[in-house]
C-alpha cells in the first residue's frame, strides 16, 4: 500500500488568482481527494497509491485555507469551495471525475455534487454529517459525544479561538487529533500540527465553521434534489458510526454504506485497508 513520495507530482493551479495546490498519483479515470479539518491532502496518501495501483488517477487537493493552498480572507461556504474545486478539476483537464470526502470535504463532496451533477460521477462520504441535511445536535451530551461536538461552536466564535490558540497552534491541532483518533500512532500528527501553526492556517479553518449558517441555507436548497450518481457512506466504529449514512439517506438516488471496525475518525490513516476495501469496489462498480 505504500507508494514512493518521488510518484506523486506535485501540481498547483490558479482560479480567480487563488492558488491551489493539488497531488497527483496514477493514470486513468480522475478521483478528486479532498480532506477536512484539521488535515491537509496528506491524508490520502495511502488512498492515492491503492487508487493509482488501480487504473486511477488520485488528484488530492490542499482546499482553500490549507496545506499549500493560499488563505483567501472569503469563500469558505461549500458552494463556494466546490466551485473553486471544480475549476481546478477544469484546470486539471477534467469535465468528469468521481469525488471522495472526508470530514469538511465530505460537505463540499456533497455540494459539488449537487451543484455540478455533471459533473460528478460517483460520490464517497466518510466520517462526518452535513449541516443543513443532518439534524442539529443538542447542547448537553455525555462527554464520550462532545468531543466530537464541543469545536463546532468554538470554532465559530469571532475572534476568540484566534487568541486562544496564538502560540499554541501545534497543541490545540494535536488535542484535536489525539482526542478524535483511535489508533494515533497511524495518524500523521505532526504534519498536521505544523500545517496549521503557520499563519492564517487556523484562521482560514476556522472560516469554514464560521460560513456554516450559510452552508445550511445553501443545503436546504440543495436537500429538495436527490443525488442521481451513486453515493457511499462510509463511518468508523469510534467516531460517526452510522450518521454519515443517515445523513445521506433520502438525498440520494442510489445509496450504500459501511462501518469500518476499530477505527477512529482519520479513517484513511488509521484503517487504509479496510477503507481502501470499501472504496474500490464502490468506484469500480456499475453505475445501476
Amino acid at each position: 500500500m505504500h507508494q514512493n513520495e518521488d510518484s506523486y507530482t506535485h501540481d498547483y493551479v490558479r482560479i480567480d488568482g487563488q492558488r491551489l495546490h493539488c497531488v497527483i498519483a496514477g493514470e486513468g479515470k480522475p478521483v478528486l481527494l479532498i480532506p477536512g479539518w484539521p488535515q491537509t491532502w496528506y491524508a490520502w496518501r495511502h488512498v492515492m497509491a491503492a487508487l493509482a495501483a488501480n487504473g486511477y488517477q488520485a488528484i488530492a487537493i490542499d482546499p482553500p485555507g490549507s496545506g499549500h493552498s493560499e488563505r483567501p480572507a472569503g469563500g469558505y461556504d461549500t458552494g463556494a469551495v466546490a466551485a473553486t474545486l471544480h475549476r481546478a478539476m477544469l484546470a486539471l483537464g477534467h469535465a468528469q471525475y468521481d469525488v471522495v470526502g472526508h470530514d469538511i470535504g465530505m460537505w463540499v463532496g456533497y455540494a459539488l455534487a449537487s451543484d455540478f451533477p455533471q459533473a460528478v460521477t460517483k460520490l464517497a462520504l466518510t466520517e462526518a454529517v452535513i449541516p443543513g441535511l443532518a439534524p442539529a445536535p443538542p447542547i448537553f451530551v455525555a462527554p464520550s459525544d462532545n468531543i466530537f461536538l464541543w469545536h463546532f461552536m468554538f470554532n465559530q466564535v469571532l475572534d476568540l479561538p484566534e487568541m486562544l490558540t496564538a502560540g499554541k497552534e501545534r497543541e490545540y491541532i494535536r488535542f484535536i487529533l489525539d482526542r478524535w483518533s483511535y489508533r494515533r500512532d497511524k495518524v500523521a500528527v505532526d504534519v498536521y500540527a505544523d500545517a496549521y501553526a503557520t499563519p492564517g492556517a487556523l484562521r482560514a479553518g476556522f472560516a469554514y465553521y464560521r460560513a456554516i449558517p450559510e452552508t445550511i441555507r445553501q443545503n436546504l436548497e440543495r436537500a429538495k434534489k436527490s443525488l442521481a450518481m451513486p453515493v457511499l457512506a462510509i463511518g468508523a466504529d469510534h467516531a460517526t458510526n452510522d450518521a454519515p449514512l443517515l445523513t445521506m439517506q433520502g438525498k440520494a438516488d442510489i445509496l450504500k454504506g459501511a462501518i469500518v471496525a476499530e477505527c477512529g475518525h482519520f479513517i484513511m490513516e488509521e484503517q487504509p485497508e479496510a477503507f481502501i476495501a470499501h472504496l474500490l469496489p464502490f468506484l469500480a462498480g456499475d453505475a445501476a
